[in-house]
């Protein structure tokens, strides 16, 4: 299983007081925290994008559940209302972003802020965040990170003038969090409220 370089540390702490706690002959907390060695791992794998890549098509850019699908204004990068399709990543899920669509980063900006509950209609402008819009041949798009609850780090990859990849790696957030990403109005979307989407494979929206 491919792991995410960022956590790479945090397995080897998890491991580490593992083996000590084997080696004191800890059994009991041994096997608790074996399982939350099992959970630090799992969270910071990094699967293979699988597809449909298509020019298209505009692909899920984090696991997750669809929480809302509202038109809003969004004046950094579209300077205009924009369609919003926010997915909440709880802390079993995949946490490593991919690229909906290709083309070239144009905006990057990061916003510190509270850490609220991500799912939250608030935690859009409240909470930390970091933004990457990119132009694409289709048109404008906006990946928006959003830190959660218990997230403390937001990573992003790419800096402005920088060519992206559809299910190119944008970056990761630790521990609990949700990912809004903002397409033009009119865009079809592919998914309602409570899906389940794949990072870099559910198909979020279509371009018209």
């Amino acid at each position: 299983m491919r792991i995410a370089p960022e956590g790479r540390p945090f397995i080897i702490g998890a491991v580490a007081v593992l083996v000590l706690l084997l080696l004191i002959k800890a059994s009991i907390v041994a096997a608790v925290w074996l399982v939350v060695t099992i959970w630090v791992i799992a969270f910071f794998r990094d699967p293979a994008p699988s597809g449909p890549f298509d020019d298209r098509l505009l692909l899920a850019p984090a696991d997750g559940k669809v929480v809302s699908i509202i038109e809003t204004d969004e004046p950094a990068f579209f300077g205009a209302t924009a369609l919003r399709v926010s997915i909440f990543m709880n802390v079993f899920d995949c946490h490593v972003n991919r690229y909906p669509a290709g083309g070239v980063v144009r905006y990057r900006h990061y916003e510190p802020g509270q850490f609220g509950h991500a799912a939250d209609e608030k935690a859009s402008l409240a909470n930390e965040q970091a933004s990457v819009g990119v132009e694409t041949p289709k048109g404008k798009m906006l990946v928006r990170q959003i830190a959660g609850l218990i997230a403390r780090r937001i990573v992003t990859d790419h800096q402005p003038g920088q060519e992206v990849g559809q299910a190119e790696r944008l970056g990761l957030i630790r521990f609990g969090s949700r990912v809004d990403l903002f397409l033009p109005r009119g865009t079809v979307v592919r998914v309602k409220v409570g899906d389940r989407t794949r990072v870099a494979s559910t198909v979020v929206a279509e371009w018209t």
